[in-house]
């Protein structure tokens, strides 16, 4: 079981590495962004959005995380504010 687990994650990973090679070949057309007058070079369209896909992977999860602890942080300073108004 765990050889089959194994071998549909190696599976998994060469069809989405085939997809972004597949996505990046089809994207090779230059586009220049420009920001609050910033300009950056010239660069194939997957470039950017790749780097924003990277980007949104990296925010998403710590932007959760961080609103975990503080939902953990509320419900604490709550309990603790119970159990002063009992005493």
């Amino acid at each position: 079981m765990r050889n089959f687990k194994r071998a549909l994650g190696a599976l998994f990973v060469l069809l989405l590495a085939a997809v972004v090679l597949f996505f990046v070949l089809e994207n090779q057309q230059a586009v220049a962004l420009v920001l609050f007058g910033w300009s950056a070079p010239a660069v194939p369209v997957a470039v950017p959005v790749i780097a924003a896909l990277v980007l949104g992977l990296a925010v998403g999860p710590l932007l959760g995380a961080y609103g975990v602890q503080r939902s953990k942080r509320k419900i604490r300073a709550s309990a603790r504010q119970a159990t002063m108004s009992v005493n």
